[in-house]
């Protein structure tokens, strides 16, 4: 060792070098520094995070069981776009597909066409990019114009307006009302014209929960074209409801057993239990993915069809999926899902018990399991949902609060997730916190200066 260099190894880290300033921000670092000393300090500065656990605004998986913890720690060098180097990890992609186009009662699940994805926002915008493709091909053959494509909607999540925006598309979301959420048939039908590419239907919509009458928007569908001629597609965004519904209301037609519907997608990362990292997207037939948007590259070491938006991305995220997927089975998704409801019920109850919460949605069928609630017209309070979530938040506690979109943003709403690892003893800890939020503020009133949707956090993704 030089002269001039001092072994610090024995010192303790908190004594170390690393830790005797701040850490850097906005220039490189000239110097290395040991492993670990900045682990300590990257480590401590992750603390001022939130507990993801305690964050019920996310739809995202936030508890592993060891092995898939284990499984992501083996995998971490596999990237999933090699297929010829790691091609076990993309049998596996694959086997997922297949056993998704099974439980989503695809006519042929055995060469349905499909991927993984980042995300289910990556697999909405390839479901929406092959029915932009697919009409634009319909509309050359008639020799018609097709620069003024369309897209309908119920209240949808913002990775359909990002879609629109990308590539151009005009976007007709049906807007809220009040004491009314959702799409209806009618309302959809009333928007089509030959220039609409296709009509997205949400199984679990992110501001209440609720899913969309899927089985009677593709039956009006159905009708509109033996009345015009026009066939328009369904897309169905299952990006929680996919992993929902199969598993706890199995009979509710939404799927492919609906030849209306050509494409879903999906969030592994969601109630598919998986870590982080990971969405689906599956087409009816392989005549709904156009052929000009499979890409085939050759320099990976063999000839490889690619379709998603990303390339080089993690295979971890695909090999818990299917770690998911043959531990868990139907009955244990199930199980797990249900559990979810449960506690959802559960909460539903306790908040009622206050007197002062109009119940919107709750745990139930027809929905994702979760809470939304708003105050009571009548609510004698001196608070608002914003002052409650800001409240609850110096607990810990991540329960946003949040106006609904245009035709009823006069109406806020406050909602919980019940995601797998969010227990009723849990929820029971919540609903303490709650009570003595509510007290607090029966002690010391906002007269003034509530908080407001800019001020409060009400991240509802």
């Amino acid at each position: 060792m030089a002269l001039h260099q001092v072994d610090n190894r024995k010192d303790d880290v908190f004594a170390s070098s690393e830790l005797g300033k701040p850490a850097g921000a906005y220039k490189f670092p000239a110097k290395e520094q040991s492993e670990r000393g900045s682990y300590q300090l990257v480590h401590d500065e992750l603390m001022l995070d939130g507990n993801a656990r305690m964050n019920l605004a996310t739809f995202c998986t936030t508890w592993e069981e060891p092995e898939v913890r284990a499984l992501m720690d083996e995998s971490i060098s596999k990237n999933m776009i090699d297929k010829d180097e790691y091609p076990q990890t993309a049998e596996l992609e694959m086997r997922c597909v297949h056993m998704l186009a099974d439980l989503w009662n695809s006519p042929a699940a055995a060469t349905t066409m499909g991927c993984s994805t980042t995300g289910s926002s990556e697999a909405a915008m390839l479901g929406g990019l092959a029915m932009k493709w697919r009409w634009r091909e319909r509309m050359q053959k008639l020799g018609k114009p097709f620069g003024k494509p369309n897209l309908i909607t119920g209240p949808v999540q913002i990775c359909w307006h990002k879609f629109a925006r990308y590539w151009d598309i005009e976007i007709r979301e049906i807007p809220m009302e009040r004491d009314h959420y959702i799409s209806t048939p009618e309302k959809v039908i009333a928007l089509c014209d030959e220039n609409t590419i296709g009509v997205v239907a949400t199984l679990g919509t992110t501001f209440t929960l609720q899913y969309e009458p899927v089985a009677a928007i593709a039956a009006a569908l159905d009708k509109l074209q033996a009345d015009t001629g026009l066939d328009i597609p369904l897309h169905v965004d299952g990006a929680s409801g996919g992993f929902l519904a199969p598993f706890i209301e199995p009979d509710l037609v939404w799927d492919f057993r609906l030849s209306r519907v050509k494409s879903i997608n999906a969030s592994g990362h969601k109630f598919g239990l998986s870590p982080l990292g990971v969405g689906w997207v599956l087409w009816r037939e392989k005549s709904d993915l156009p052929e000009d948007l499979i890409f085939y590259v050759n320099y990976l070491g063999g000839n490889m069809a690619t379709f998603a938006l990303n390339f080089s991305r993690p295979g971890g995220q695909i090999v818990a999926q299917y770690y998911n997927f043959i531990r868990l089975g139907r009955e244990g998704y199930r199980k797990v899902q249900q559990s979810c409801y449960d506690a959802g019920m559960f909460f539903a109850g306790e908040l009622k018990k206050f007197g002062i919460f109009d119940i919107l949605s709750c745990g139930d069928k027809g929905v994702i399991p979760g809470v939304c609630w708003k105050l009571k017209p009548n609510a004698q309070v001196k608070f608002n949902l914003y002052d409650l979530a800001d409240r609850l938040r110096s607990r810990g506690w991540l329960v946003p609060a949040y106006s609904l979109p245009p035709h009823a943003e006069d109406v806020v709403i406050q909602r919980i997730l019940v995601r797998h690892g969010v227990s009723k003893d849990l929820l029971a800890k919540l609903t303490a916190d709650l009570k003595d939020a509510v007290a607090y503020f029966e002690k010391h009133p906002v007269e003034k200066g509530h908080l407001s949707a800019k001020e409060a956090s009400g991240f509802r993704h």
